[in-house]
Parts: structure tokens; C-alpha cells; sequence
């Protein structure tokens, strides 16, 4: 049915339980897990007024964030390789998570998207925005939305 399925995580409780469900998924199926974490690019200006980094502590900021990604992602390798589930996993820098999703998704030629949805609702949802939206939106590969 599936041979790649790409999960992607924020490290949040209900992320970890899309993780568990795509693994449960890609065990079932013998399919490849790819496991995606998307790191936000620190963002160089933000007020007027306000005080700028040096590129030095941008670089170092942005590494710290990789590094956590990939501290991250190695328990969910962890767990996967305890089940026998192939398992890939991989760190993005992007300003916009669902673009880089849907990107990933295609590089990686997953047939299906695992997300979690906080299911956010009325004014909470216009601020906030949803992620799991935009994929579902923009995504010509099957989207698996999971609360």
C-alpha cells in the first residue's frame, strides 16, 4: 500500500503520538518511515528599533535549534529501529513548515503524510494558523491528519 511515509513533528505530545501512528502505520505496511523536522531560519530583522545579531550569534542560535532537531529526531529513530521499522529522518531550514513539508514529501517520493492537527478553531485558528491546513491544502500526495 504505502512504501514511504514522511511524519512530521514539532516535538509536542500530540506530534508524538502522529510519530507512534506513522510507525504503526509504516510497520504494518513495510513501508519506509521518514521522519521530518522543520527548523525555522532565525529571522534577521524584525522592528525598527530593535537590536540586531551579530551573524555569528545568528549562526550560533540556528545551529542550537538543528542540533535539538536532531536530538529529537534520534529518539524517534530509536524507536523505530526497536520495531524494526525503516526508518530516515531528516532536518529542514524553512520559514514556511508546510511548504517545506509538501517539498520534502516530494524529494523523498513519500505516498502519504502523517501530520498531527491541534484542531484549533475560530479566532485561535486565524492567529495562529494551522500548518496541517496549508498541506492539506497545497499537497498532491494523501495527507493522514491525526488528534
Amino acid at each position: 500500500m504505502y512504501e514511504r511515509i514522511l511524519v512530521a513533528t514539532d516535538g509536542s505530545t500530540l506530534s508524538k503520538k502522529a510519530v507512534a501512528s506513522a510507525m504503526q502505520l509504516a510497520s504494518t505496511c513495510a513501508a519506509e518511515l521518514i521522519a521530518l523536522k522543520v527548523v525555522p531560519r532565525y529571522p534577521q530583522a524584525y522592528f525598527e528599533g530593535s537590536i540586531p545579531l551579530s551573524a555569528e550569534e545568528v549562526s550560533r542560535v540556528e545551529k542550537q535549534w538543528a542540533e535539538a532537531a536532531q536530538a529529537q529526531l534520534a529518539t524517534v529513530e530509536k524507536s523505530a529501529k526497536a520495531k524494526g521499522v525503516p526508518i530516515k529522518s531528516l532536518v529542514v531550514k524553512s520559514d514556511v513548515v508546510s511548504d517545506a513539508i509538501i517539498a520534502a514529501a516530494k524529494k523523498q517520493h513519500a505516498d502519504l503524510i502523517v501530520m498531527a492537527s491541534h484542531g484549533r478553531k475560530g479566532i485561535k485558528r486565524l492567529l495562529l494558523g494551522s500548518e496541517t491546513q496549508q498541506v492539506l491544502t497545497h499537497s498532491h500526495i494523501p495527507v493522514l491528519v491525526l488528534r
